[in-house]
């Protein structure tokens, strides 16, 4: 049921995405659905309660809070949204739409939604962001890891042969690259044009 509702929630806005679609999806009746969460606001807020608090659970055990580097973190933090993605595939996509819902039932989360952004806000302010300043702003850094990574998880997550442990594989391997053009001492070890060739 939960991973019914979450796929129906994650791929409309709150307005559009119909109960009768999450029971069809979830194979159970619609008195069933209401009798558990009252109407579809309640579910609604059920979902956003229950993905954040297994959201967080999850960070907590794959983070560690006292790493600086910042790209080992982003890979502690996408291994965690791993994780996630194997029970629940469409939670982060979930939980992404209800921060950019605007709609008058996303008010009644308006709190808690504060609460868990102003959560993931502290992953980001972890790291040491002073091995960026030769190559420009720290925000545009973790705009582009963000970048790549979502470019990356909309690509892959159309094929058929999709799962999350290939998501991460993925995810980790350009990460390394980025690692790489980032720090002076990898700097070296890329190769260059002609070695690029001659592959």
């Amino acid at each position: 049921m939960i991973n019914a509702a979450l796929k129906v929630f994650s791929k409309n806005s709150y307005r559009h995405a119909s109960t009768d679609e999450v029971v069809k999806e979830a194979g159970i009746s619609k008195g069933l659905l209401f009798h558990y969460f009252g109407s579809k606001a309640g579910l609604y807020e059920f979902l956003f309660d229950y993905s954040v608090r297994f959201m967080l659970l999850e960070l907590s055990r794959e983070v560690d809070r006292s790493e600086t580097d910042f790209f080992e973190l982003i890979r502690q933090m996408e291994r965690a949204r791993m994780q996630v993605m194997k029970l629940y595939p469409y939670m982060q996509q979930f939980l992404n739409l209800c921060l950019k819902e605007t709609c008058p039932e996303a008010e009644r989360i308006a709190e808690r939604r504060a609460d868990y952004e102003e959560r993931m806000l502290s992953y980001t302010r972890q790291p040491d962001y002073s091995v960026f300043a030769g190559i420009g702003e720290p925000e545009r850094a973790l705009g582009l890891v963000r970048y790549t990574i979502a470019g990356i998880t909309e690509e892959m997550s159309g094929r058929y042969d999709f799962t999350p442990e290939k998501l991460y594989e993925e995810i980790c391997s350009y990460l390394d690259i980025l690692r790489r053009m980032t720090y002076p001492d990898l700097r070296s070890a890329l190769p260059t044009e002609k070695e690029e060739h001659d592959l």
